[in-house]
């Protein structure tokens, strides 16, 4: 989510959705299994939202109403854990996974950063292990490549 508000509100979301449709959980896989897709689910949701929104919000806000003068700023990047020093390659990193597919993405996070094995995922994403291997695969192969653009675009 990139941001602590976004992650707890999302968390609230996910424990709800949880909550409420305990019943319909049918033991076909682990509950953990049920939770994560539960929580992939809301967190896709989520972002197609925020995306909708912002699309909107930046059209809208490029230009001052009363001045039509430019107001475009950049937001600001604010993940908690990351080192000031380490700050600007962690948004460079998120600007280029932000980039890969839907399902690349959902891959290569819960891969790398939530440490599920592909098997795991496989049933979170209701794909086969080879799917997520190779989802992992292009996803680490797009990234070597837009990581490589953007560095070269700000001269690093």
């Amino acid at each position: 989510m990139q941001n602590k508000e976004d992650a707890e509100d999302l968390t609230q979301e996910v424990f709800i959705e949880v909550f409420h449709s305990l019943e319909k959980f049918k033991q076909e896989s682990s509950l953990s299994t049920w939770i994560y897709r539960i929580t992939v689910n809301k967190s896709l949701d989520f972002l197609r939202k925020k995306n909708r929104k912002k699309r909107f919000g930046f059209m809208t806000s490029l230009f001052h109403k009363e001045t039509s003068e430019v107001n475009f700023d950049k937001g600001h990047f604010d993940h908690p854990g990351i080192l000031l020093e380490k700050k600007e390659n962690a948004r460079i990193l998120f600007e280029a996974i932000d980039l890969l597919s839907e399902n690349q993405k959902t891959a290569f996070i819960l891969f790398h950063v939530e440490e599920l094995s592909q098997k795991e995922i496989a049933a979170i994403m209701n794909l086969s292990p080879k799917a997520i291997e190779s989802l992992i695969q292009r996803a680490k192969t797009t990234l070597r490549e837009k990581l490589g653009d953007l560095y070269k675009k700000r001269g690093i």
